[in-house]
């Protein structure tokens, strides 16, 4: 590696374990503000309709601990294609999705989902003891459907991020090397027509 290269990976690498550590706190600091809310609401015996902003928060805490996991993810591909050579003692990226193909469902959820579905169902609570009416058991439902499925779809996406990504990685460097090999063909066949029209110096002159 150059340096120029081995201070990205250095970055890169920081850059993993930062965001994977504020992953997790995002998902307890959000949750825990949830439920503050959560139990506020149900408190003072609010309407159903305002189960939606609790609902609004666990969604907004959601869409940040996906954020983070998919960029981690994605770097972590980069590191895998660009940086790590394929024939080196050491590779952690390639050595880490080995072990999830060879020993599935070994690990913990990245993204939480089942506190996210089981906070939803609780996140229910506030608008039955509001005894709602139908319409707005349509309104607050739904909107809780929508959430579940969204949860649901992450967790799917999040699954097949890591071949997909690595597959796009690997198109995007042959590529480059073809764009690379390409421009280095057109600077030597300019150079060299330019050596062929060039006239010789005569002595003298």
């Amino acid at each position: 590696m150059t340096p120029r290269e081995l201070e990205e990976y250095r970055s890169l690498r920081a850059t993993i374990h930062e965001r994977g550590t504020t992953r997790v706190w995002t998902f307890v600091a959000g949750l825990s503000a949830w439920a503050l809310l959560v139990v506020a609401t149900a408190a003072v015996n609010a309407s159903p309709a305002a189960a939606l902003l609790p609902l609004l928060v666990l969604a907004a805490v959601f869409e940040a601990v996906f954020a983070l996991h998919t960029g981690v993810e994605r770097i972590g591909r980069y590191l895998q294609v660009f940086y790590e050579d394929s024939f080196a003692e050491r590779r952690w990226e390639h050595t880490i999705m080995a072990f999830g193909r060879t020993f599935p469902g070994g690990g913990s959820d990245p993204l939480f989902a089942s506190f996210f579905w089981m906070a939803t169902a609780a996140n229910l609570v506030p608008a039955i003891l509001a005894a709602p009416r139908i319409e707005e058991w349509v309104l607050t439902g739904a909107a809780h459907a929508l959430f579940l499925a969204r949860v649901t779809v992450a967790r799917g996406q999040s699954a097949r991020q890591r071949p997909t990504d690595l597959e796009r990685f690997e198109r995007l460097k042959r590529d480059l090397a073809v764009d690379h090999d390409e421009v280095n063909t057109g600077a030597n066949t300019g150079a060299t027509e330019l050596t062929e029209r060039a006239e010789p110096v005569r002595p003298g002159s």
